[in-house]
């Protein structure tokens, strides 16, 4: 049951416009799952250097700086956090490239909750 993958899954979300992903946040809390919303690299280091996640969220421009989220990525190597990243933003350019610890990128809200549920599925069954 679609639940139960969710239920107890956590995701830190990074964002410098959390307001526009209220409505995702909420559904995703409501299906059970932990979201720690932050709004910048520096804040979501020290919670994903803490707990564990099984999913980040984060967009790629933040605060005028248009490679915050890969600057982000490079953040989570350094500290050799391995966790699927699926980056939510207004405008993806994938001919910019892609890096590889970008499992999945959207810009469809209904992709992001498709993409959850997959990395959640491989969570749970021990894939990933």
């Amino acid at each position: 049951m679609l639940a139960d993958v969710l239920r107890g899954g956590r995701v830190l979300w990074v964002d410098d416009r959390p307001e526009g992903n209220a409505p995702l946040v909420e559904l995703f809390r409501t299906a059970g799952m932990h979201i720690d919303v932050t709004q910048s690299t520096e804040e979501a280091t020290p919670l994903f250097r803490r707990r564990p996640y099984n999913i980040i969220v984060s967009d790629l421009d933040r605060d005028g700086d248009r490679q915050a989220g890969i600057k982000m990525l490079r953040r989570l190597e350094q500290y050799n956090i391995d966790v699927p990243v699926l980056i939510y933003t207004g405008r993806f350019d994938p001919e910019r490239g892609v890096d590889r610890r970008i499992f999945a990128a959207t810009t469809a809200p209904v992709e992001l909750v498709h993409y959850v549920i997959d990395l959640m599925e491989r969570a749970r069954l021990g894939s990933l």
